[in-house]
């Protein structure tokens, strides 16, 4: 026999009897009446027994025999015990090495149960039942209780005991739910409802303790049989059948809670742990919805519909926003600590529609303008928030929002009173609705998309003015003068600028008046700077393309061209001309089709700048043949030494200023008419020459009479006392200052140009068709022109055109036009 066969393992069953021989050895060493006495079939049963116990929950139960009262003889148990003694003595008395094998076999009678012991068990399981219920002490031991419901479902007893309990347990629930406290009418809410409360907690503690007792029950006939409860569900069942039944209780029990909540919403304390208990009693009962949810939803409607109503008539829409926060963050807290979480979205959704949606009109229309006015962020914010939550809420918003833009971007735009501040006004509110829209309505696209429409909207509702003043604006801005502006922040100017100039059909307009006063910061040397310039060049190219900046690079490159051509010629006169040296020539040279048109100015030059003007002529036509140089008095400027009592000072003029004041070095008094004679500038441009020499700050000459406006007979003298703590002196620049007449002919100019392109386009359309009618060519005329036009000026175009043989009428159909090769 090999060594792994000799040393043999003891199996489990073997195990367990020797831990029951040695348990029974040492009781009848301490106390020898302890020890039962069992017959044969006792025995077996009660090993049988114990198996099965410990193949099921992994422990040995106790003793089935213990149970009863019969015992055997005395003769029996010492034979036992003598038996067990000399079976652990054979087992001890063995050699090490050897293995000695026992075996325990089953009795071959089947257990029984004694006489009347199902009646006895039912009657003590009752008695244990009823003290649970009734919360009195129990007779018997919980194991004891435990071990005979095993006994009887071992025995297939156990549908009799389930049907017991089932009886027992609903005698129970009907007995208090009939009880005169609970169904009366005279008892407070409150003390009713704890009093349900401590019924059901009790109920649950009650059904906890009965199921550990029939747990054994629990755990196999209900396992085995599907259509029947466990005992907790047995109970509960049983429990929501006689409360749902019991209508009075049912009501009394709901009308309470919904008491507690109402006097909560009032601002009263209440106890949440017992509304907590009761609502999770209705959810574990399956009836919160039917029973509870219903009209807990009522109830609320009903509160907040007519709390909402007063409320809006009561407070402004700051405060009302307010009151629907804290209301919604309280529904929310109700939630959280005893509301079941399938209330929320209904609880919420009904809240929302009475505080908010039913209203919705009436808080954009009553609030949001004095929000939008007093730029109120915060209950803007709380405003996009709330009405986010609700159906079309943000829709609505957008719409009121987009109206208010439109209404108060009109008054800014639509008043000629406020031009002066149009495009800073402009910019300002830009800056506002977009601070709102990004940090209030978290940068909702649809809002942003709203602002940009209502913006290009309200801009063009008056045509070609908003195009002028930001042209004037960006001027102002790029001008040398603009001081306490640094480069950055001037770049961020130009940026907005820029988005509002895409908001500008006429954008012609915009070009035609920046074109001229870009010209006049070129030429004057009045230019803040020239990367700021070009900075802004480069954007509107990049927004309208090379054609619409083509001719304002051709300006900057005509002076850079200028620069090169002054060098030259100052090397000329310092080689050839020694009589011009001492006046300092700069010369600009345009090219006429990149500048505006300025009309031809004729006045009386003095002997000291017609020289170097010759000499220049001379030198750049021999250079440049076939070109002609005009030369534009109204756009030259002049640094001139003046010598004062106070001592020499030098005055920084216009060209017109200087042939005026160098009229008073012959003669130191003269009349209106004697200087107008002596320099032929025209009158109402030596009016404003005079003006600014006599009138403004630095008054170089004294008028006679004084006064502002000048007159035909006025004198004028040299002002020989004059003052200034400067060495270098800047007379009003006039040169800088638009005139009426500047302006109508800019707009004139504008106009004759949107002619051009309007007969361009039609040509254009009618050479591609050959045959179009009336309404479709003007449809294609709205789709290509891109300045703003209204359909009569079209159809002038159109007639002008016909009548120089461009097009015709149709001789069969009027309407019809056919295009003329």
């Amino acid at each position: 026999m090999s060594a792994a066969k000799k040393y043999k393992p003891m199996d489990t069953t073997e195990l367990h009897d020797t831990e029951n021989i040695a348990s029974s050895l040492k009781k009848g060493d301490s106390s020898s009446s302890s020890i039962p006495t069992t017959n044969p079939g006792r025995s077996a049963f009660a090993a049988q027994n114990m198996n099965s116990a410990a193949s099921t929950n992994g422990e040995r139960l106790p003793n089935f025999s213990k149970l009863g009262a019969h015992h055997g003889n005395d003769i029996r148990a010492a034979s036992t015990t003598s038996n067990l003694l000399n079976r652990m003595g054979a087992i001890h008395n063995t050699k090490p090495g050897d293995v000695k094998k026992i075996v325990i076999k089953n009795f071959k009678a089947k257990p029984t149960l004694p006489d009347n012991y199902s009646e006895d068990t039912y009657v003590k399981l009752e008695e244990a039942v009823i003290a649970i219920q009734l919360s009195k002490p129990i007779k018997y031991s919980l194991e004891e209780l435990y071990q005979a419901v095993v006994n009887m479902c071992s025995h297939k007893m156990d549908a009799q005991l389930y049907a017991k309990l089932r009886e027992l347990t609903e005698q129970h629930v009907k007995r208090n739910i009939k009880l005169k406290e609970l169904t009366g009418g005279s008892m407070d809410k409150l003390i009713l409802l704890e009093k349900i409360n401590n019924w059901w907690l009790s109920f649950c503690q009650q059904m906890i303790m009965i199921r550990s007792i029939f747990l054994y029950m629990d755990r196999t006939y209900v396992l085995q049989n599907s259509f029947i409860h466990s005992i907790w569900d047995l109970g509960l069942d049983l429990f929501r059948i006689h409360f749902a039944q019991n209508s009075v209780v049912q009501k009394r029990t709901v009308d309470g809670l919904l008491t507690l909540i109402e006097k909560e919403r009032q601002g009263s304390t209440v106890d949440r742990g017992l509304l907590k208990s009761l609502v999770r009693m209705l959810c574990d009962l399956q009836i919160y919805s039917s029973a509870f949810e219903e009209k807990f939803l009522d109830a609320t409607n009903q509160l907040y519909k007519a709390e909402s109503q007063r409320k809006m008539q009561e407070l402004e829409v700051p405060e009302y926003l307010q009151y629907v926060s804290k209301r919604l963050a309280e529904e929310n807290e109700r939630l959280l600590h005893y509301l079941d979480s399938s209330t929320k979205h209904p609880l919420i959704y009904n809240v929302e529609k009475e505080l908010l949606a039913e209203h919705l009109t009436n808080i954009l229309q009553k609030g949001l303008d004095a929000l939008l006015e007093d730029n109120r962020l915060n209950d803007l914010t709380l405003l996009y928030g709330l009405l986010s939550r609700v159906k079309n809420g943000t829709s609505e918003l957008c719409g009121n929002f987009n109206g208010y833009i439109k209404k108060k971007g009109r008054t800014i735009v639509i008043d000629p009173e406020k031009d002066k501040s149009m495009v800073q006004d402009l910019l300002d509110f830009k800056d506002k609705m977009d601070v709102i829209v990004r940090n209030c309505f978290e940068h909702n696209e649809k809002f942003t998309n709203s602002l940009r429409e209502a913006f290009e909207f309200f801009v063009n509702q008056r045509a070609n003015k908003p195009a002028e003043l930001i042209a004037k604006y960006v001027d102002m801005k790029l001008r040398s003068g603009n001081k306490g502006t640094t480069d950055e922040e001037l770049e961020k100017t130009l940026d907005k600028i820029m988005v509002l100039f895409r908001f500008i059909h006429g954008k012609d307009v915009f070009e035609a008046f920046y074109k001229k006063d870009l010209a006049k910061r070129l030429l004057v040397g009045k230019s803040a700077s020239v990367d700021s310039e070009k900075s802004m060049l480069s954007k509107l190219k990049q927004e309208c393309g090379g054609g619409f900046t083509s001719k304002l690079e051709g300006m900057f490159k005509d002076m850079e061209l200028s620069r090169d051509v002054n060098l030259a010629f100052r090397g000329h006169t310092l080689s050839n001309d020694r009589d011009v040296t001492n006046l300092d020539l700069t010369v600009s040279i345009l090219t006429m089709g990149y500048w505006p048109t300025y009309a031809p100015t004729e006045v009386t030059m003095p002997p000291q700048f017609i020289n170097p003007q010759q000499i220049f002529n001379k030198f750049y036509l021999e250079k440049h043949s076939g070109r002609k140089l005009q030369w534009q008095p109204t756009l030259g400027n002049c640094v001139l030494r003046a010598q004062f009592d106070a001592g020499p000072k030098e005055l920084m003029v216009s060209l017109f200023q200087a042939l005026v004041l160098l009229l008073f070095n012959d003669k130191p008094t003269l009349s209106y008419e004697e200087i107008l004679a002596a320099t032929s500038i025209e009158d109402g441009e030596l009016r404003r020459t005079l003006q600014s020499l006599a009138c403004g700050r630095a008054r170089v000459i004294t008028k006679t009479p004084k006064g502002r406006d000048i007159e035909d007979h006025d004198q004028f003298d040299f002002h020989n006392e004059f003052t200034n703590k400067l060495f270098r002196i800047k007379i009003n620049q006039i040169q800088m200052k638009e005139t009426n007449e500047e302006q109508k002919a800019t707009e004139e100019r504008v106009f004759q140009d949107r002619q051009y392109q309007i007969d361009a386009a039609i040509v254009r359309i009618m050479k591609m068709r050959k045959t179009l009618s009336h309404n479709l060519l003007i449809t294609e005329l709205f789709n290509q022109l891109t300045f703003p036009v209204k359909p009569a000026d079209l159809k002038k175009r159109i007639e002008s055109l016909i009548d120089r043989d461009y097009m015709e009428r149709d001789k069969d159909n009027q309407n019809q036009y056919n295009y003329v090769a």
